[in-house]
């Protein structure tokens, strides 16, 4: 389903680690918005909707919602810090093409 690479996994527990709910769940997500079309959404969750489908990956539970899944599925989330800061890195084999910001993409048919 989602694949979070070692270290995506290891920024989104930091990032987890300070939200108020400890067992909170990661969710991602998608959003009409972007130069593409389509942007990704990220987020803490207390817990997930009664039709998420959920899953794990380098110890990260992971809900999405089952609208998002078509563009979502088999996605790669990587992070990575370079001279200008840190960001996630959508790979996404869905997109038919990607923004160059990295967060917008269209969907394939």
């Amino acid at each position: 389903m989602i694949h979070l690479t070692q270290t995506a996994a290891t920024e989104v527990k930091r990032l987890k680690s300070k939200h108020s709910n400890p067992n909170a769940l990661f969710r991602l997500g998608v959003e009409s918005f972007g130069c593409s079309g389509l942007s990704y959404t990220m987020a803490f969750d207390a817990a997930p909707g009664p039709e998420d489908a959920v899953c794990e990956s380098e110890g990260v539970r992971v809900a999405i919602d089952p609208q998002h899944l078509k563009y979502l599925n088999e996605l790669t989330l990587d992070y990575s810090e370079d001279l200008m800061g840190g960001g996630f890195r959508f790979h996404n084999p869905n997109a038919a093409q990607s923004c160059s910001c990295g967060n917008s993409f269209s969907a394939k048919e």
